[in-house]
């Protein structure tokens, strides 16, 4: 992988390693001050996309480093594509309509999928 890659999806990677265990993890009322979405969601469900972010860090980085087999990299990042498509509408269908930080790792993601993919 070249390096353009690694500086857009290592911290692409950081990102949701960090946002997916907090949702892994943490209860409703540690997360609400950081994302109001979260009594819209069922627990087992924000769990779930906890877990999903996890893996999909883990699919950004691990494939790329090991060299064993390419395919995941791209496709952790199309699902990351696909999370914020749906993200933002969750955003936007709801009260809280602060949707940049979800463009912007939609605009990382989708770079990221482009790099995995050239490389």
């Amino acid at each position: 992988m070249n390096t353009a890659y690694w500086i857009v999806a290592g911290p692409l990677a950081l990102f949701y390693l960090y946002a997916g265990a907090l949702k892994a993890t943490r209860g409703r009322d540690r997360l609400r001050p950081m994302m109001a979405w979260v009594d819209r969601v069922p627990l087992p469900a924000l769990r779930a996309l906890g877990t999903l972010e996890i893996l999909g860090a883990a699919g950004l980085v691990l494939p790329p480093l090991t060299g064993i087999a390419p395919w995941p990299a791209p496709a952790a990042a199309i699902g990351f594509v696909l999370l914020q498509t749906g993200a933002i509408a969750v955003h936007l269908t709801g009260e809280d309509r602060r949707i940049t930080l979800n463009a912007g790792l939609l605009a990382a993601a989708a770079v990221t999928v482009w790099l995995a993919a050239v490389s």
